[in-house]
């Protein structure tokens, strides 16, 4: 995992573009391309908010729904970070849906990130963190996602 210190996308008055994304990811900018053009198909927009604790870009991925009395709810899926030559997905977790998770039909690899993360915080929740510099991890990826949207909320 990576340190705060190593994120690009510094700069609070330059959004972040396709343009910058590419110089700053390189050869895993295709990676990103490819976890883009799955949100449409996965219901989920992903929106570039600037987070002054870190002194960065991040991207949250959020689901919206219309209750039947016709409320607009938000659920926020994942956190995307940008450092120098590859991203990071992040699909926080509640503690008391681990075992979903693992049932998610991830690789063993994942299942093992899952069972390995660690719970933090009053609510209880876990990071499953991906780094991704290639498009193989996005199908764990988009799995978990979906697991996410369906479990909680």
């Amino acid at each position: 995992m990576n340190n705060g210190e190593d994120l690009r996308l510094r700069d609070p008055k330059i959004t972040p573009t396709s343009e910058a994304l590419e110089q700053v990811l390189g050869s895993s900018y295709a990676a990103y391309e490819i976890f883009q053009s799955a949100l449409p198909n996965l219901e989920i927009e992903q929106q570039w908010q600037w987070y002054t604790p870190h002194k960065a870009w991040f991207a949250k991925g959020q689901y919206f729904r219309t209750t039947p009395r016709g409320t607009r709810k938000e659920k926020n899926l994942y956190w995307l970070h940008v450092f120098e030559g590859h991203f990071t997905v992040a699909v926080w977790f509640k503690e008391k849906n681990r075992t979903e998770a693992l049932k998610a039909g991830v690789s063993e690899k994942t299942k093992r990130l899952i069972r390995d993360a660690r719970t933090m915080g009053k609510v209880l929740t876990f990071p499953v963190t991906f780094d991704i510099t290639t498009a193989k991890p996005l199908a764990d990826v988009c799995s978990l996602i979906e697991c996410k949207k369906r479990i909680e909320g």
